[in-house]
């Protein structure tokens, strides 16, 4: 019998969502971008408004059903709808934002349901090699807010680095699983 899992690619407007689920996606994503009516906040022709939907097969013939969420507040009511059943979640973040930490603290916020379960990885984007050190910042955020899940450099354009982030979030999956069982 084949299952299906739902995992949320979670950030920003901008930080890559829509690009992460294309370089991975095995169907050409579904996507609900529109022309972006706030270009004072964010300078970018195209903004998804409702979800983005990629799928990918694995080898077992089970599925993984890829969401990503619209990263502007004022969306932020379709947030809880895609977050309901999803098995895990992949946070984006731009360390080329101005103050790269202000919009990773409103999802750690709205996602703090599924991000204290562990099940969670953060991938931050545009991080420049002289500014590797902002990495231990995203690290001291995760812990001030009292989640413990691991954060990756990477360029969402790359299929192997949406891969890692893919292959990360399912040992974070497991060791939760894991753990659940050993309590009961």
């Amino acid at each position: 019998m084949v299952s299906e899992y739902k995992l949320l690619f979670a950030g920003g407007m901008g930080v890559g969502k829509t690009t992460a689920i294309t370089a991975v996606s095995e169907i050409p994503p579904i996507s609900t971008d529109v022309a972006n009516s706030d270009k004072e906040s964010f300078d970018k022709e195209l903004t998804t408004v409702t979800l983005d939907y990629g799928r990918i097969t694995l080898p077992s013939g089970d599925r993984l059903r890829l969401y990503g969420i619209p990263g502007q507040k004022r969306f932020r009511f379709m947030w809880s709808m895609l977050e309901n059943g999803a098995m895990g979640i992949i946070l984006l973040a731009d360390a080329s934002r101005p103050d790269p930490f202000t919009d990773l603290k409103i999802f750690l916020k709205a996602f703090s349901g599924i991000l204290s379960t562990g099940r969670a990885v953060l991938g931050v984007g545009r991080l420049p090699e002289e500014k590797r050190g902002l990495l231990d910042q995203y690290n001291e955020l995760l812990v001030e807010h009292r989640f413990k899940i691991p954060t990756f450099s990477v360029d969402v354009r790359e299929k192997k680095d949406v891969l890692l982030l893919l292959d990360a979030l399912f040992t974070q999956v497991e060791v939760a699983e894991n753990s659940y069982r050993e309590k009961d």
